[in-house]
């Protein structure tokens, strides 16, 4: 939270009015420093010695933490502005709690440094506190050089997470080569779903597709009666290189083959 605090002032103090900044990490329990070893068993340090650093280290838990300042809804010719209230931050809780999907109970409670009577306390069943949200404590908000009405939240993300069942997205590492592209129009019976084309080219591209998704549809004269073209966008990309025009084309070759097999189409 303190590292949040830090770059809330930051932006503050170059000019922004609203802030609204979260971060992810671990947070680092100092209950067992005092075992840290001081000495290690020779002139070099060895497996054992590091494992007996990380063995010290204790308890890292994952948590979430964000600070929100200034006015959710900035003033406009529609209406005057919205400044944030103790209610987003629990909000902002209450989206992490939707994507895990873990039952938690929430209640009025008394935390430093939130301020009393502005202030939820989240607790995880078998677990205990997992979470607190609300406004920050005016005094804590001079003694940090906030803004009044602050407003914080902080949530552990471990017991969640564990308790998800595997509810949670992965994200994908970000390939950093060059996409390819390559637009279809097939033209197709009407009771042909577009999921359903959609699915039949991702599966005939292979590993190379990327993305697929229909960009339009039309019937019409000129596709006949009975029919529809379904417009597709196939994005391609390898994680490894570029891909060559020789492999775009093999996609391309695929995907054509696979949509007339599966639903005589044909190409616009």
């Amino acid at each position: 939270m303190a590292t949040l605090v830090d770059a809330v002032k930051v932006n503050l103090a170059r000019g922004a009015q609203d802030v609204a900044l979260f971060e992810v990490g671990r947070a680092y329990r100092a209950s067992r420093m005092g075992e840290v070893p001081r000495t290690f068993s020779g002139e070099t340090i060895t497996p054992d010695d590091v494992a007996a650093l990380d063995a010290a280290l204790g308890e890292q838990p994952r948590r979430v933490a964000g600070i929100m300042t200034g006015s959710r809804l900035v003033a406009g010719w529609d209406g005057p502005a919205e400044p944030f209230a103790w209610t987003d931050a629990l909000a902002a809780v209450e989206r992490v709690l939707a994507v895990t999907r873990v039952p938690v109970a929430v209640e009025a409670a008394v935390f430093a440094p939130w301020h009393p009577g502005r202030c939820a306390a989240y607790y995880l069943d078998g677990f205990g506190l997992v979470g607190v949200a609300g406004e920050l404590h005016p005094k804590v908000l001079e003694t940090l050089g906030l803004p009044p009405r602050t407003v914080a939240f902080e949530l552990m993300l471990d017991p969640l997470v564990a308790l998800s069942e595997g509810m949670l997205v992965t994200a994908e590492p970000v390939a950093p080569h060059p996409l390819a592209k390559e637009d279809f129009a097939f033209v197709v019976d009407q009771a042909v779903p577009a999921g359903a084309l959609v699915a039949v080219v991702r599966e005939a591209g292979g590993e190379l597709v990327e993305d697929v998704r229909v960009f339009d549809v039309y019937a019409g004269a000129q596709v006949g009666e009975g029919k529809k073209s379904l417009a597709v966008n196939v994005v391609m990309r390898a994680p490894d290189r570029t891909l060559t025009p020789e492999e775009v084309l093999r996609v391309r070759t695929a995907v054509i083959a696979a949509a007339e097999r599966e639903f005589g189409a044909a190409l616009r």
